[in-house]
């Protein structure tokens, strides 16, 4: 493809459409001129600065709605029949806990002890 023959064309589209814009601001009664793309560009555009009692307000704002949106999130707490209880278990003796200690030291020397031997496959044997 021919870049420059592109160029001239979208250019010559872009003539053609701005001459249509200017006919029908004729028409309408306006005759507001379309800067081009290079005049809109040389001018620099000015930023709305918001004033710090005003990010206090909006601030303030946020903390309001985020407060009422949080609040109708939280469940009702329901009261407990007895708060000191935890839950439904014993606690566990001492000799108990040795026991289910030493009962899972055997189990994880047994699969240590599996996993170092090594796995007899078709191919090495």
């Amino acid at each position: 493809m021919n870049v420059n023959k592109i160029l001239v064309d979208l250019r010559a589209e872009q003539a053609r459409i701005e001459r249509a814009i200017a006919a029908i601001e004729a028409l309408n009664g306006t005759t507001e001129t379309t800067a081009t793309s290079s005049e809109s560009s040389a001018e620099p555009t000015s930023k709305r600065h918001l004033s710090a009692a005003g990010r206090r307000r909006i601030a303030e704002a946020a903390r309001k709605r985020w407060a009422v949106v949080k609040a109708a999130a939280q469940p009702a707490a329901k009261p407990t029949k007895n708060p000191a209880k935890k839950s439904g278990r014993k606690p566990m003796s001492p000799a108990a806990k040795k026991r289910l200690s030493e009962l899972a030291k055997k189990r994880w020397a047994a699969r240590k002890a599996a996993a170092a031997k090594p796995r007899v496959t078709a191919t090495n044997r």
